[in-house]
């Protein structure tokens, strides 16, 4: 192979006397040539042979250099990087060998391009799977990882050799990272060069890329799982999809035909859980008929099976919630909502009916003593019998016995203990101002949700104004419209009731507007002049006459929710519906009931995340306890039982967090795949039990390993274009290995080289002359 040009010369003081000897030297030359007596080519062919020899030799007098830049040997490292993650065991279509094999040739130490590379740089080699790991060299790679940390694996390598110079990163694998995140970031990153293991071609294969749970806080109500599934080399197929219980019973089962390849399909399977806590459920999908594939995966069609089971969670250790009702006389909608609750086990319902008002004392002060009529004939001492100048109020619903024996609560111990409240036909003045401030408080710091109804003594005629619980309301109840009463309203849904689901009955809107085309007309609404800032308008009524007036009104106060349900004969609802099948009024019932509830919080809460995708991160639980006003509870001892995938119990203790009162947090780290429940338990500083809650989560790493199969080519396109790096091809590992040095490297030096140390120089110098005297020889001249 010839040198390549010099951009050098040693010594252009030679120049002149180079350029004269070939001018004479020519010169004599072709005289030499043109005297000759044989054919025309070999006059020219032996002319140009040896005048080339000439002016070769005369180059060299000039002594022509080659500089050129060049990695300082041993100076810069270079890291090889190889993805050892269980994904590379696939087996591509038409292709002999899997990844893994292919790259584990790849980075066989014999190679070329490894022995090249080695001389102008200090190799560091690692694996990577759910972690980095240095080693020596690949010939004990075992492609048995169940995660791709490689985000992660890239900026710690960056970091690592922060301090040293690295010349970049060559990087094995299919791209499929299983620890992808928007903070991943390739600043200060030496330039990487992804290695692309496997084809573009999808293998065939069906896979559950993502598992929801959509649940509600309620034992009875219905919990959406959600799969996304997609397959490859099924088109045309169909594909049976299937939801089991924790002991692998099939629960429900659906058939999605004539499927279409690399198209994400969604698939919903909507369960009523049978007991309360944490549970699980398992999501599995296969060809239809293909169900025996599970118990011999060796059998199996598929690149593989573990990408077609996946698990989702369902928390159900919320309740049971109970609601206290207090109204100021019996009235038929106490009646209607603990009949709609009576198929509702997580919610309690509690009555505080008042059926007599206190009389003023003159009223009775000549009777023969002071108790209250009512109650006469009942075995009842003079100290607990109801009094004429006290309500007399019936309790319903209660457990125990001193349950709000002495009327509605008057402490935070008592009221707190409830998650809402409802009150209907019952005056600002059955409060005590203690009282009102304390609903205020119930709301505002205890987070609980507060409803009123439209009876006749609520709102603006019951002198809610400028009362605590005035305040907390979502209209404004200090005055209302001066309007004759009309009759025959019709119930409308405004824009941003349509956007709540638990204020339609109806799964479309076609059926929806038909039902409230159909219901009865209202005739009693409770008119306000207006709705606070921050209310919404969830429906209205409207009048034969067009005038229109807000029906339901919701708006957040401090922790809390409020509710203002200004009509006052809801009961006219169920009165004339035309079938006993009609239930529109208790499923509305129990709908409101459970939004109310909802976001309620109890005396210990419980949240789990992970601060990355990665399935190596450790799962963070964050606890939030309260004492029994709703304040942050300090000084508590948290202790959490972890139960594991084999049935292993674990004892930890959770610590406070030292900038949130009341919060302590506990970090675990998932090591065996499948699910986990915790039970965490929180005492008081004085050692009283607070209580405890279930959580749990899932640690799948495997499966979203396997969660898809086609290599990631555009990410590691983005990395390599962001690093200043680029794809390299495995065919093309030694011509890459050979341009390296031509490329940005941190560490160099300058290298001088003589053309004229070189070998080929002297022989092409040599063969020139020997073509010339062997022509002549040939011809016979001297």
């Amino acid at each position: 192979m010839l040198p390549e040009l010099p951009n050098y010369w040693g010594a252009l003081e030679w120049r002149p006397f180079a350029i004269t000897a070939v001018v004479v030297l020519g010169v004599l030359l072709l005289w030499s040539w043109t005297r000759t007596h044989v054919a025309g080519w070999v006059r020219i062919v032996g002319g140009l042979a040896k005048l080339l020899a000439i002016g070769l030799l005369a180059v060299i007098l000039v002594e022509p250099m080659r500089s050129e830049t060049k990695p300082r040997p041993g100076a810069n490292g270079f890291v090889i990087l190889a993805d050892s993650s269980q994904s590379l065991t696939i087996h591509d279509p038409d292709q002999p060998t899997t990844r893994a094999e292919q790259l584990k040739s790849n980075l066989d130490n014999e190679t070329d391009w490894q022995t090249d590379l080695a001389a102008d740089f200090k190799l560091r080699r690692y694996e990577v799977a759910h972690r980095l790991r240095s080693v020596s060299d690949f010939s004990e790679i075992a492609f048995d990882g169940t995660e791709s940390a490689l985000s992660s694996a890239l900026q710690s390598v960056a970091g690592r050799d922060s301090t040293r110079p690295t010349a970049g990163i060559l990087l094995f694998t299919d791209g499929n990272a299983t620890d992808l995140s928007e903070t991943f970031q390739t600043t200060d990153m030496p330039p990487v060069y992804p290695v692309l293991q496997g084809d573009n071609e999808s293998p065939r294969d069906i896979s559950i890329t993502r598992v929801t749970a959509a649940q509600t806080n309620f034992e009875t109500a219905p919990v959406t799982i959600a799969a996304e599934i997609v397959s490859s080399g099924y088109a045309g197929k169909s594909i049976t999809a299937q939801l089991l219980d924790e002991r692998g019973r099939t629960l429900q089962e659906q058939l999605v035909r004539n499927v279409k390849d690399d198209h994400a399909f969604a698939l919903r399977f909507q369960i009523k859980p049978s007991r309360r806590g944490v549970l699980f459920y398992t999501v599995r999908v296969f060809e239809k008929g293909e169900a025996e594939q599970f118990d011999n995966p060796e059998d199996s069609e598929e690149a593989t099976l573990v990408n077609n089971t996946r698990l989702a969670m369902v928390d159900r250790s919320g309740g049971p919630y109970r609601v206290l009702y207090v109204t100021g006389r019996p009235n038929w909608e106490f009646k209607f909502l603990r009949r709609a609750l009576d198929d509702e086990p997580e919610i309690e319902l509690l009555g505080l009916v008042r059926i007599a008002n206190k009389e003023p004392k003159f009223t009775f002060r000549e009777r023969d003593n002071g108790s209250n009529q009512l109650f006469r004939g009942f075995d009842q001492n003079e100290e607990t019998a109801e009094q004429y100048d006290e309500p007399v109020l019936v309790r319903l619903g209660i457990e125990d016995p001193e349950e709000l024996r002495d009327g509605f609560p008057k402490v935070a111990d008592d009221l707190f203990g409830y998650h809402a409240l409802i009150l209907d036909d019952l005056e600002a003045d059955f409060f005590t101002q203690d009282q009102k401030s304390l609903i205020q408080q119930f709301v505002r710091q205890r987070g609980g949700g507060f409803l009123m109804l439209g009876g006749q003594e609520s709102f603006v005629k019951g002198k809610y104004a400028r009362t605590p619980i005035g305040e907390l309301l979502p209209v404004y109840a200090d005055r209302g419209v001066n309007e004759s009463p009309e009759e025959n309203y019709k119930l409308v849904l405004t824009r941003e009731g349509w956007l709540e689901p638990w204020v339609r009955m109806r799964s479309t809107e076609t059926e929806e507007r038909k039902r409230l085309g159909s219901m009865p007309p209202f005739r009693t609404v409770n008119r306000v002049a207006a709705i606070k800032p921050g209310a919404s308008v969830l429906s209205h009524v409207e009048s034969a006459s067009g005038a229109i007036h807000p029906a339901l009104v919701v708006q957040p106060f401090g922790q809390g929710r409020s509710a203002a349900m200004l009509v006052g004969d809801l009961w006219r609802w169920q009165l004339t519906r035309k079938t006993e099948a009609d239930t529109d009024l208790q499923k509305a019932w129990r709908q409101m009931m459970r939004w109310l509830v909802a976001e309620v919080p109890q005396r210990i809460e419980v949240s789990t995340r992970r601060k990355t995708n990665a399935p190596s991160q450790p799962i963070e639980l964050r606890i939030k306890a309260f004492d029994e006003r709703y304040r942050p509870l300090d000084n508590a001892t948290v202790n959490v039982k972890v139960q594991t995938p084999n049935e292993e119990t674990i004892d930890l203790a959770a610590e406070p967090m030292a900038a949130l009162a009341g919060e302590y947090q506990l970090s675990f780290v998932s090591r065996q795949p499948g699910a986990y429940r915790a039970t965490v338990q929180v005492k008081a500083s004085d050692s009283s039990d607070v209580g405890q809650r279930e959580t749990g989560w899932i640690s799948e790493p495997a499966a979203q390993e396997f969660q898809t199969l086609k290599p990631n080519r555009a990410w590691l396109e983005q990395v390599a274009r962001e690093t200043g790096g680029e794809v390299v091809s495995a065919d093309n590992l030694d011509d890459f290995v050979r341009d390296l040095p031509t490329r940005n490297i941190p560490l160099t030096e300058t290298r001088i080289d003589p053309v004229w140390h070189n070998w080929p120089v002297f022989l092409c110098a040599l063969g020139l002359l020997v073509t010339e005297w062997g022509l002549r020889r040939w011809k016979g001249l001297p």
